[in-house]
């Protein structure tokens, strides 16, 4: 399934599969267009390819300075893919823990560390690592870094190049029109009408609280996540807004 969702290069605007993204980053001539007239003072970006540590149903490509911290990747992982009640997260990296809220007592073992910690002390191209958000209903995440490169210096510490197109989802109910809302109490249930429509959502009988919305994240209809507030589900590349 994962290898025929596609997404929208940031630059170019063309449609290619996470895999196959991947590659294309490093050659996209547009891409290399916009960063070759860039001023001369240089800093260091790594190129980090982000998906659910069980499959790769969803996926983002992110460009993010050296200086940059992890709390900053933390922040941007949970404004475009998982806040919702404020919980704790962590990154897990080469067997080391760095926590959204640290625990400083050794009782259990070694401390853990904070997101303070700037990337280019923690990161180096080619490994991989794990991210969580929500210690109860956790969504689990694996991290990438498909590269490192000296580039021009940019303003923003992190450039969003790709993320895979939305999924489409037909009401369960009528089995005609695209889903609007995730009905958690059928999913509680292991009913099949979960997915619902905006004219059936109207006549369903569930509680109408129960509804989340149906959105672009690997943390949709999980707690109470109804999706981004900072990020449009349908990535708009810089080709399609010129």
């Amino acid at each position: 399934m994962a290898q025929k969702i596609k997404g929208k290069c940031k630059y170019c605007a063309k449609e290619y599969t996470y895999s196959y993204m991947s590659r294309h980053l490093a050659a996209c001539k547009e891409r290399c267009a916009a960063e070759a007239g860039a001023g001369a003072k240089k800093s260091g970006y790594y190129e980090l390819a982000i998906y659910p540590r069980y499959g790769r149903e969803h996926w983002l490509f992110v460009e993010i300075s050296e200086k940059a911290t992890l709390e900053d990747l933390d922040i941007f992982l949970r404004d475009i893919w998982l806040e919702c009640c404020g919980h704790l997260s962590a990154f897990e990296i080469e067997g080391i823990s760095y926590d959204s809220d640290p625990e400083t007592d050794d009782f259990w073992g070694e401390p853990s560390e904070n997101m303070r910690h700037k990337l280019s002390t923690v990161l180096r191209e080619g490994m991989t690592f794990r991210y969580e958000y929500d210690f109860g209903s956790t969504t689990e995440l694996m991290i990438t870094v498909v590269n490192y490169s000296k580039k021009a210096l940019k303003k923003e510490k992190l450039t969003l190049l790709s993320r895979n197109n939305p999924h489409e989802y037909l009401c369960s109910e009528c089995g005609k029109k695209p889903a609007a809302v995730i009905c958690m109490e059928c999913l509680y249930e292991f009913l099949n009408e979960v997915f619902l429509c905006e004219d059936c959502a109207k006549t369903h009988a569930c509680d109408e609280e129960m509804r989340l919305n149906v959105c672009n994240s690997p943390r949709m209809g999980v707690c109470g996540y109804g999706g981004s507030i900072k990020y449009p589900d349908q990535f708009v590349p810089d080709a399609q807004t010129t």
